[in-house]
């Protein structure tokens, strides 16, 4: 398999980032060879947005893959979503990945999409099929509950064919089902190494139940680190992110002694059967270009080559 890893911005280390600063971390990226760049949303958090940012990466680079990590789906009407999405994959030359989800557990998160998290699921699981029709057929016609649509034909169509893939970031047990029934790809956080291949294993047999099968290639994760010129205490921040997973141990989850750390997370994933990495960092460096250059050195080149 091919080992590929990609920067995530995350939801904390690019808080308050000016377009200057964001401009230079996309530069950084596209000169020094990273795969991908990848944009977390929260819209009530200070950071920007994953669409407006990967139609900024499409513009201003040439090679560069880029994605959201991941879209919030629901309360996205899928029609203008999926136009959205084309046109910067035709800006691009089919440059981008689609990762999505239902969002974070966060009431002020679900007040601002209009969506009650019971129908979150389902609004997700139809959006995304919804779209992948769009993106493929002419005259589509849908009666589903919550986004029917009659004779409608959508351009432009991507550049990637059939459509971009679609990955599916979650790990719950509905999350894996949901992954294998309508994902191209799974890319979860918060994993252990340990859980991963288990976790991995519902999704192959989900698919393989629905008469689908996921590329071996598309099995990924995102893995948060602590940089070691961090320039705020991260404590906290790691606190709040163990908080997510209570009964795991932060330290399995998050790699807090640097790149050596880090490296050694990915190539434990790697024994589990992963194979597509994003890494964030949950708090900013000192400079940010030295540390897209220091972590290409230290663990991207060791496990892309």
């Amino acid at each position: 398999m091919k080992v590929r890893v990609g920067f995530g911005m995350g939801t904390t280390a690019s808080a308050g980032m000016v377009g200057s600063q964001l401009a230079s971390i996309v530069d950084g990226c596209e000169e020094i060879g990273w795969d991908s760049i990848w944009f977390s949303e929260r819209v009530t958090l200070d950071v920007p947005d994953p669409l407006a940012m990967m139609a900024f990466v499409a513009g201003r680079t040439q090679r560069l893959k880029f994605g959201p990590s991941v879209l919030v789906v629901p309360g996205r009407n899928p029609v203008l979503l999926a136009k959205e999405l084309a046109t910067i994959d035709q800006l691009s030359g089919g440059r981008v990945v689609v990762a999505v989800g239902l969002g974070a557990a966060v009431p002020s998160e679900h007040e601002v999409f209009g969506v009650d998290r019971k129908e979150a699921a389902a609004r997700t699981e139809e959006a995304v099929a919804l779209m992948k029709r769009l993106w493929t057929e002419d005259r589509v016609t849908h009666e589903g509950p919550f986004y029917p649509v009659r004779q409608l034909t959508l351009r432009p169509r991507p550049v990637q064919q059939p459509h971009p893939d679609v990955w599916f970031g979650g790990h719950s047990a509905a999350a894996l089902r949901r992954t294998g029934r309508l994902g191209d790809g799974w890319l979860p956080s918060f994993v252990t190494p340990a859980e991963y291949k288990q976790k991995a294993d519902v999704v192959r047999e989900t698919a393989g139940q629905a008469g689908r099968e996921i590329d071996e290639e598309h099995f990924g994760a995102l893995v948060t680190y602590v940089p070691e010129s961090a320039t705020i205490d991260p404590e906290p921040i790691v606190q709040a992110f163990a908080a997510r997973r209570p009964s795991a141990d932060p330290r399995e989850i998050i790699a807090l002694d640097g790149p050596e750390d880090l490296r050694g997370k990915l190539e434990a994933f790697l024994q589990h059967g992963a194979s597509k990495f994003v890494v964030a960092p949950v708090a900013p460096p000192a400079d940010w270009r030295a540390e897209l250059g220091e972590l290409w050195e230290r663990v991207v080149v060791p496990l892309e080559n």
